[in-house]
């Protein structure tokens, strides 16, 4: 049986990447995002470092206190503004 490696480009430290970039965009702290998403502060920093694997209904949460959208959210992934 063949174990499966982790991606190189890991969606998780991407999100995190990506959820980070945008919430210093707006120049607001992790505390005032997870109020904004109604998440705990440690949750969403773990999410930001891609140590958590979240689920989807998070992701939305989180995409609608950044003042984005789920694509937009997922196209700073890949680099794109």
């Amino acid at each position: 049986m063949q174990v499966e490696k982790e991606p190189v480009g890991d969606i998780r430290l991407l999100l995190g990447q990506a959820i980070r970039r945008r919430r210093q965009e707006l120049s607001i702290s992790q505390e005032e995002l997870a109020a904004r998403a109604g998440l705990h502060r440690t949750y969403l920093a773990d999410v930001e470092r891609g140590s958590r694997n979240v689920a989807l209904l998070n992701i939305e949460k989180i995409a609608r206190a950044l003042e984005v959208s789920l694509p937009k959210l997922f196209s700073f992934t890949q680099g794109e503004t």
